[in-house]
């Protein structure tokens, strides 16, 4: 089974792959179906990722909004055509950039051995 760390990285992994089209401008992404799916795909990787990590991780760092994440996933892939495609990419836009930096600051405080709960940056 795979570890918190693992799962850390798939996620940090899936964020970076996302970012590779993340400066895409509305009127472009609503007529890329392939970069649709290539950032609903990685979101749903990533929502994975969080129901996969154990409490303990998601108690120690209540900053990240785990839940919410989580729901991100569930309900891109049970309403998959009723997806918000404006919803994905104000995600993609707004909301990745801060959670990468958070999962940056869990993976160095847990490598440096630290169970530390205050908030991240």
């Amino acid at each position: 089974m795979r570890d918190d760390r693992s799962r850390l990285l798939d996620m940090l992994e899936a964020i970076q792959r996302i970012e590779r089209y993340s400066g895409i401008s509305q009127e472009a992404f609503v007529r890329d179906e392939l970069v649709q799916t290539w950032m609903v795909y990685h979101l749903q990787a990533i929502g994975e990722a969080v129901t996969q990590l154990s409490e303990e991780l998601r108690a120690r760092y209540p900053d990240i909004p785990w839940r919410a994440i989580a729901a991100t996933r569930h309900a891109l892939v049970h309403a998959y055509f009723q997806v918000d495609l404006d919803e994905v990419l104000s995600t993609v836009q707004q909301d990745l950039p801060g959670l990468k930096t958070r999962i940056q600051a869990v993976l160095a405080s847990d490598a440096a051995g630290g169970a530390d709960s205050t908030p991240l940056p």
